[in-house]
């Protein structure tokens, strides 16, 4: 095999383009990453303007309607199932002639969430919230997300998180409910959420 220096100049040519176009390509994903990033680390802040309590969330999040009566419902657009990643927040006054204890508050709340299809209570656990006594409940159950005629849709396994949280005048509920195979993403972000929680 004979090798021209026609040959070799034609190859060096096309290594120094194969070259710029693999740095371009490199530099727009990092951009790409760059901007999701700072997209995802966008917060909006929300404050009840009754009782003052605030929580801060995603920006990426949007409101939605609610069958409860809720201060506060969003839910994550981009997540991978018919049923939405979401946050709620509840806020009920207390009967301060006599108010009752938090594990009171509990009971009732379990009993509630007790009629959600397929409620499987997981655990309970005593936190404190700026400055107030709290505790972090944790169930699943099930929904049926695209409940239509001639829609097939399989059932989805919710895993959710509630804060049940005893302030001066009201009690607040801090939910958050995501798909099973979200759960792990969507639990962190609670965390990070609930760090932003102010009282009243």
């Amino acid at each position: 095999m004979i090798q021209t220096e026609t040959g070799i100049i034609y190859r060096q040519r096309f290594v120094r383009k194969d070259f710029g176009v693999a740095i371009v390509v490199t530099v727009a994903l990092a951009l790409g990453l760059l901007l999701r990033a700072q997209v995802n680390a966008r917060t909006t802040t929300f404050i009840d303007k009754d009782t003052t309590f605030s929580i801060t969330y995603p920006a990426t999040w949007g409101s939605v309607e609610s069958l409860q009566s809720v201060i506060l419902k969003v839910e994550n657009p981009q997540t991978d199932s018919a049923f939405k990643t979401n946050l709620s927040v509840e806020s009920r006054g207390l009967d301060l002639q006599n108010p009752p204890t938090l594990q009171q508050l509990v009971d009732r709340r379990v009993a509630q969430r007790g009629a959600l299809t397929s409620y499987h209570f997981l655990s309970s656990t005593p936190k404190m919230m700026g400055g107030a006594k709290a505790e972090r409940i944790e169930f699943a159950y099930t929904v049926q997300p695209i409940d239509q005629p001639r829609r097939a849709s399989l059932p989805v396994v919710v895993h959710a998180i509630e804060y049940i949280v005893l302030g001066k005048q009201n009690v607040f509920y801090i939910a958050l409910a995501a798909p099973e195979n979200e759960f792990a993403d969507a639990s962190a972000q609670m965390n990070q959420i609930i760090q932003t929680v102010t009282m009243p």
